[in-house]
């Protein structure tokens, strides 16, 4: 008989405030392997906390947290800071603002964390680099520097480094909120190939297209509060909760 398969992040009773304020209230999430999901939700809701707090850039503060198997936080207790270097190797990350090294090429971007955190040779880290650059359709671009880039080719860019760490899962927080609208569809395009060659991705957007069209399963978050998940056919077509219902009409109404 096999295993039951586990998820790859996994949340429970997951709690954090800033100060007097609760962002998260309690969350229970989960996110399995090869899965797409995608966290939409009001501003304010707690999406890209819930999504910090899977890195360690933010520290629940209560309940447990567990990606790739491993016990990130416990009761509101961060794993040890060694264990967190080993395990954000693992989990790949692109923020909206792209964070680009400035003063580094695009393939130095993309090799630099590669060989100075796995020990890769400059020969196989650009190798590596080189193919990546290919899949995001940035083939050209290797000895550009971020500032001649435009945003969406400077997103590719980001999601070809957090790639090169080889990671488990990648988590992308609102990448396409800094984009031109004319910029979105080719940061999507490649989001989309990623997940169908199989990659894990937890994705919190405002761009309900990806939602839509992208994902596997949609997270409702209100409040600090998981309101519903389910396929997006479900949400976006016949959602369960009031609230989910007052907010898409909400978007739809300004799009």
């Amino acid at each position: 008989m096999n295993a039951p398969v586990q998820p790859l992040i996994s949340a429970r009773s997951l709690t954090k405030a800033f100060g007097p304020l609760e962002v998260l209230k309690g969350i229970n999430f989960d996110v399995m392997p090869s899965e797409v999901k995608v966290v939409i939700g009001p501003s304010g809701s707690g999406k890209s906390t819930l999504l910090r707090c899977c890195n360690g850039l933010e520290v629940a503060d209560g309940g447990s947290l567990t990606i790739c198997g491993q016990t990130l936080v416990d009761n509101g207790r961060l794993m040890p800071e060694t264990a967190l270097n080993t395990l954000r190797t693992q989990v790949g990350m692109v923020f909206q603002s792209f964070n680009l090294f400035p003063h580094l090429s695009v393939l130095d971007n993309i090799t630099v964390a590669p060989r100075e955190l796995r020990g890769l040779s400059k020969a196989a880290a650009e190798a590596a680099a080189h193919e990546l650059l290919a899949k995001v359709g940035l083939a050209a671009k290797a000895d550009a520097y971020p500032a001649m880039l435009s945003g969406g080719q400077k997103q590719r860019v980001a999601i070809a480094r957090a790639l090169a760490m080889q990671p488990q899962v990648m988590l992308f927080d609102e990448p396409t909120s800094a984009l031109d609208p004319e910029l979105v569809g080719e940061v999507l395009q490649v989001m989309k190939d990623l997940a169908r060659e199989g990659m894990t991705l937890m994705v919190v957007t405002h761009e309900m297209g990806c939602a839509r069209e992208g994902a596997d399963t949609v997270a409702v978050l209100d409040q600090g509060v998981v309101l519903e998940v389910g396929p997006p056919e479900q949400i976006f077509n016949n959602p369960q909760h009031p609230r989910t219902r007052e907010f898409l009409q909400a978007v739809v109404t300004r799009a």
